[in-house]
């Protein structure tokens, strides 16, 4: 499988320009032969939870997942894209993966929650990565700060996943996260994980952009710098299946052991 991963600037609230992007980006990685796209987190309205949460009408998002639908069915890629699920007075973040006809296959809510201005603006969810088959695949969606922690990637492992997708808004000093975390999930967990960030500055954040993919040996595949571009990454399930035949972290875990150790 081939995949692609966009790092890109969002325009806060202005979802015609990030839709557009979105686009540009679906239609070339579809000329390229890529069967699924990742955008960063929230990026169809931008990275500012406070301005969100104040000025976003709900009302709106209906339309823009239909919007990003349409987008992938012209295309005839799979999208993962980034926006808020609004319930009532309950905020939060999700990602969403909609297929080759603009088909919706599945959803995640953000669990692990970052800093204050989420956590005063958003509720985080409580359900383990978001599994989805496809082409052959076991897909899992986290979002941001959830592949921070250990607990919540072998989680997605323990089900299955073999390539991990992770919107994010990683912001600029926080380089070692992609350079040298997001690696050791991906080694420890014998899997891929595709990790795609914002650049520039939205609503005052800077953001860092170091968008990576790296495969289950913790090697990197491909890389982004802090411009704006769209990555490549070709996902090979020997490499998998090569990771995991000689030691298997999955299968010497002492699962028996790690409720008595407090895990």
């Amino acid at each position: 499988m081939l995949l692609a991963v966009l790092q890109a600037r969002a325009h806060v609230l202005d979802a015609a320009a990030n839709l557009s992007a979105i686009e540009e980006a679906a239609e070339r990685a579809a000329a390229a032969g890529a069967s699924v796209l990742l955008t960063p987190e929230l990026f169809v309205l931008g990275y500012a939870p406070r301005t969100l949460r104040r000025e976003l009408d709900p009302a709106a998002l209906p339309a823009l997942h239909d919007r990003l639908a349409r987008i992938a069915a012209r295309h005839s890629i799979a999208i993962v894209y980034s926006l808020p699920d609004v319930q009532g007075s309950s905020w939060k973040i999700t990602c969403t993966f909609v297929d080759e006809d603009g088909i919706e296959r599945g959803s995640y809510v953000k669990v692990h929650l970052f800093g204050d201005e989420e956590k005063e603006v958003f509720s985080p969810g409580d359900r383990p990565a978001t599994v989805i088959d496809y082409q052959g695949l076991k897909l899992g969606m986290v979002i941001c700060f959830d592949v921070e922690f250990p607990e919540a990637v072998r989680a997605a492992a323990l089900q299955g996943t073999q390539l991990l997708l992770v919107p994010t808004a990683l912001g600029a000093g926080c380089e070692s996260v992609s350079t040298t975390l997001v690696p050791a999930r991906a080694m420890e967990n014998q899997l891929y994980v595709a990790y795609a960030n914002h650049v520039g500055v939205e609503d005052g954040f800077a953001l860092g952009g170091g968008s990576v993919v790296v495969d289950p040996f913790g090697e990197t595949v491909a890389r982004g710098d802090h411009e704006g571009q769209l990555l490549f990454a070709q996902i090979e399930p020997l490499e998998l299946e090569k990771a995991r035949a000689g030691i298997s972290y999955l299968t010497e875990r002492r699962a028996d052991l790690y409720p008595g150790w407090g895990l």
